[in-house]
């Protein structure tokens, strides 16, 4: 998988303020309690078309290719004693001075129970979805947290990608063999 930082949700390097707390070594974020949005804000802004009030557009971040960019969000430390997590994404165009206007979630994700929030685990592992109806092009873009009960530990890495590792093995095992299988070249 090639991680983007400039695609990344969390770990805080773009310097956006969130009541989340974030790791800039390990690319991060760790959701207590409520909903909290990620510390990353992707901004699809460049010059160019279509035009926004602050001179930049929405970059083609290739919907509806073939491979499509997908969004990822993985478990990197087990969560403990809370209830379940559940993750969205959301959207906003240029709200007139190159900051983002009202966010319209594009994508929600299953509630995890907190007995599957066990680092390795997956809880979004979708294609980037297209903008819902009505919805005016994405300039920024923003993934959300929503817990259930109060996790003492845990964090997520997030972000967009073009090829997530999505091998289900068998038994816990990457190969897809269950152990003690030799497959002879």
């Amino acid at each position: 998988m090639i991680i983007d930082r400039l695609l990344l949700f969390t770990g805080g390097l773009s310097g956006a303020t969130s009541t989340i707390a974030t790791s800039a070594t390990t690319m991060t974020d760790t959701p207590t309690t409520g909903t909290q949005d990620c510390s990353n804000i992707i901004d699809l802004g460049l010059s160019g078309l279509p035009a926004s009030a602050s001179g930049g557009g929405a970059r083609d971040i290739g919907i509806g290719d073939d491979p499509m960019m997908k969004l990822w969000c993985q478990v990197t430390t087990t969560f403990t004693n809370g209830t379940s997590l559940q993750v969205e994404l959301q959207g906003a165009a240029d709200g007139g001075a190159g900051t983002p206007g009202s966010y319209t979630v594009m994508w929600l994700g299953p509630a995890v129970l907190e007995a599957n929030l066990i680092q390795g685990t997956y809880i979004a592992n979708v294609d980037v979805p297209r903008t819902i109806p009505g919805q005016a092009l994405p300039r920024f873009l923003k993934m959300t947290c929503i817990t259930v009960g109060t996790h003492s530990t845990g964090a997520i890495a997030a972000g967009i990608v073009l090829d997530r590792f999505d091998q289900v093995g068998l038994s816990g095992t990457l190969s897809g063999y269950p152990a003690g299988v030799t497959v002879s070249n």
